[in-house]
């Protein structure tokens, strides 16, 4: 999404589109090309109607998720349609309906304001009812509205395949959760879109449909992606942070210069460093912010001048997942662990993504007939944090 570029704002939500969004303004031209520079430019103002239609659908899930608390970072205009990208996905099979159903609900109200508008002008005698059979004929604003009908149909209908990560494979996955575990409803509802996915992209190659195949594709890889982000989920929701967060790493105080993070990078794999004021953390360093340092100081400034003063604080014994979704709904790689006594340490994205591999490693060897011993006891004791600090605040906080 580094392409993509803010065209508008609502609601705090940012609207962007990307900057492949113009190949499909060309092939709209080109396909109105034969009435001339005006059925070009009509093409075009079609292809943008669309996909105003689309943003509107987009913003039909973000308002939702938002009713829910659930954050929405943008929305992405691309050439196969729109994406909202929500800080996390719901953990509800109720709050999953509605906000999939939230999308083609907005399809289907622009619709029926379209029948309304066209069944006006037909009895207003602007309209030729013969009209509303095709809308392929000159350009004109009665064509218009009848391809953006059409179009909204379509939309209505294709997001309603039961093939994750479309709305109906969403939809479905919360009619699953309603009545199982919502991790299996994931892994039903996934495998149903990769089946789908795969007849559509065996029809497309047959009839030689390159969008039908594209967009099975795509249909595909989402339902994978969906699938192991569950994975992901539910291996995560095994360990605690206190499980995963850096106990040997290397800290500054706030006397220390840029040099000296310049040092410990070239000697170290460790990508961020806390920036300690006696046992309290005063602020973080990262990699990112070094090199912007570097580009930006001609001297060797202290950490004090470059360092991040303000990163999400959790405690030690949050699930890593929660964890990851707390640093994605405040846009940071980094977060200051806790307990009841002051501050622990930093855990960040790479750590919880660490933890994730080897959790993963440990259950393929572990299910594995013959499988190594010292796998089996290192992953029962990883899963097990005693609780009987849980809701103690911390004594401590920068």
């Amino acid at each position: 999404m580094s392409w993509s570029y803010r065209i508008a704002s609502w609601r705090g939500i940012d609207l962007k589109v990307h900057a492949t969004f113009v190949l499909i303004l060309l092939l709209a031209a080109a396909h109105w090309s034969g009435r001339g520079p005006a059925g070009m430019a009509f093409g075009v103002l079609l292809m943008l109607l669309l996909f105003a239609c689309v943003a509107l659908h987009e913003f039909g899930h973000a308002l939702a998720a938002q009713r829910y608390g659930i954050g929405v970072r943008e929305i992405v205009l691309l050439p196969i349609g729109g994406v909202a990208l929500l800080s996390r996905n719901p953990s509800r099979a109720g709050q999953e309906l509605v906000i999939a159903a939230a999308g083609p609900a907005v399809n289907v109200l622009i619709a029926v304001l379209l029948i309304v508008l066209l069944g006006f002008g037909v009895r207003a005698g602007d309209l030729d009812p013969r009209m509303l059979l095709t809308a392929r004929g000159e350009p004109s604003a009665a064509a218009a509205l009848i391809w953006l009908l059409e179009a909204n149909i379509a939309l209505v209908l294709f997001n309603m395949i039961p093939a994750f990560p479309l709305d109906g494979g969403r939809i479905l996955r919360g009619l699953l959760g309603l009545v199982m575990d919502f991790g299996r409803a994931t892994r039903i509802a996934a495998l149903t879109g990769q089946t789908i996915a795969g007849a559509l992209g065996l029809l497309g190659l047959m009839a030689g449909n390159l969008i039908l195949t594209v967009i099975a594709v795509f249909v595909f890889f989402g339902a994978s992606a969906t699938y192991a982000e569950e994975q992901a989920r539910t291996l995560l929701n095994t360990l605690r942070v206190g499980d995963a967060y850096n106990k040997h790493a290397l800290t500054l105080r706030e006397t220390d210069r840029l040099s000296r993070v310049v040092d410990y990078l070239l000697t170290s794999y460790q990508p961020d460093f806390a920036v300690l004021r006696g046992r309290r953390l005063a602020g973080v360093v990262s990699r990112e912010q070094v090199l912007e340092a570097m580009s930006r100081f001609t001297g060797d400034p202290p950490v004090s001048e470059i360092m991040l003063r303000s990163i999400p604080e959790i405690s030690h014994l949050l699930p890593l997942d929660e964890a990851r979704r707390r640093m994605a709904e405040a846009g940071t790689r980094v977060a200051a662990v806790y307990d009841a006594h002051g501050y622990l340490g930093l855990v960040g994205v790479d750590d919880i993504t660490e933890a994730q591999m080897i959790l993963a490693f440990m259950g393929r060897r572990t299910a594995t007939p013959g499988g190594p011993a010292w796998a089996a006891s290192v992953v029962a004791p990883v899963c097990t944090v005693e609780v009987h600090e849980a809701g103690v605040p911390p004594r401590e906080r920068p």
